[in-house]
């Protein structure tokens, strides 16, 4: 997901994050989403107490070219759920969407919904659902698909019509206590979270990626010196278009 590092062409002020919350659950398509940015902010958030789960739409498996989809799953897998420790986040899921195809529907939004009514987040985060990044860098379907979903499954997880067969076969009772959804390498940011301690967890956590990096064509660098140069500039340029501190900026969707 490296193209997230795209400037905002965007420059109106920013205000900070909402506090008042305790529970979020991140929902992105791919193993290292959140970990290009979102990461810092998450740590910052655990650290303080608040509880934050993932959930993965897919396990990854078209990302790497040099391995099989059936190889590079459980490696990719295995990334996420050590990466995530690291910004302590625990709870990680995969739903077996199809990498690189997922399709946009009543189906995803439904998986989508089940797991916000079995979470009960106040907050959710997800990854940039625009056509880019800013810019003319085109962004991934998966990305589109997943954000947009995220955005409408807000609303479905809390109406007890849409997906009926959440209460009546799963026993999943609508929760409409979702208050805003956090929109991470949007090209058009509203607000910003500081990070200081969170920045070095995340780097971690990306560097955590080993495999992925590496396909990349990363080989020659250190996993962490690449995460490093990643992630500090981009927070750095956040923190310039707020209060001159490192920030992981968002697009708040308010509900």
């Amino acid at each position: 997901m490296p193209e997230a590092s795209s400037t905002p062409p965007a420059e109106s002020p920013l205000s900070p994050m909402p506090e008042d919350w305790q529970r979020a659950l991140a929902v992105v398509a791919h193993p290292d989403d959140l970990e290009y940015g979102a990461a810092a902010a998450i740590a910052e958030w655990t650290a303080a107490g608040r509880e934050v789960s993932y959930l993965l739409v897919t396990r990854g498996e078209a990302g790497i070219d040099g391995l099989a989809p059936a190889e590079c799953a459980p490696i990719r897998e295995a990334e996420q759920v050590a990466g995530s420790a690291l910004v302590g986040v625990d709870t990680v899921e995969f739903l077996d969407h199809h990498d690189g195809v997922i399709e946009a529907g009543p189906a995803l939004r439904r998986d989508l919904s089940a797991a916000i009514r079995r979470h009960r987040p106040e907050l959710l985060i997800t990854l940039n659902h625009h056509d880019t990044w800013g810019g003319v860098s085109w962004n991934s379907p998966d990305h589109r698909a997943v954000g947009r979903a995220v955005l409408d499954a807000a609303g479905d997880a809390g109406n007890r019509w849409i997906f009926p067969e959440l209460t009546d076969e799963q026993g999943l009772e609508p929760w409409n206590g979702v208050r805003w959804v956090a929109v991470a390498g949007s090209p058009y940011p509203t607000h910003a979270a500081e990070v200081g301690p969170g920045i070095d967890r995340a780097v971690a956590s990306l560097a955590a990626h080993e495999a992925y990096i590496k396909g990349l064509g990363a080989a020659e660098q250190d996993p962490h010196t690449y995460a490093r140069n990643f992630i500090e500039p981009m927070l750095r340029a956040g923190g310039e278009r707020y209060r001159g501190r490192p920030a992981t900026l968002f697009q708040l969707f308010p509900r």
